[in-house]
């Protein structure tokens, strides 16, 4: 069995998601230190969540995460959490720098990308079914 899959009740499982969000009208804002602090605050809230951060990175107007998650985890209440709680923390830590660049409470567009992602492609999976034996009658 490989190792990453987890379990929790009934459930064994490996479910990975790819997320990016970008910054409100794609804004180059982020610096070193900030995407360093954002790296931390995404990691503590992937926690509370009971989710993994297993990747984070980013350039000045996006950042991406991939991390595991239960299914259990209701995937737009967690994005909304993510983005609101980091928003509020960089513009009360980065204040000086977001303010030259947003003049109201805003720092994430309202939109998000978010795709499933694991270690095999459809098309091997698909395959992979499509191949299981069929029941003797």
């Amino acid at each position: 069995m490989k190792k990453d899959f987890v379990s929790s009740g009934r459930a064994v499982s490996d479910m990975k998601a790819h997320l990016v969000l970008v910054t409100k009208y794609r804004k180059k804002v982020i610096n070193q230190e900030m995407l360093k602090r954002l790296g931390e605050i995404v990691d503590n809230l992937c926690t509370k969540w009971d989710c993994k951060l297993i990747e984070f990175n980013g350039e000045p107007d996006h950042v991406h995460l991939l991390f595991q998650y239960y299914p259990q985890l209701e995937l737009p209440k967690f994005v909304t959490n993510l983005k609101s709680v980091s928003s509020r923390r960089l513009r009360t830590e980065f204040s000086e720098q977001v303010n030259q660049v947003y003049f109201k409470a805003v720092f994430w567009s309202e939109s998000y990308f978010i795709a499933s992602c694991g270690g095999v492609s459809v098309s091997v999976l698909k395959k992979y079914i499509e191949n299981q034996d069929e029941p003797h009658t």
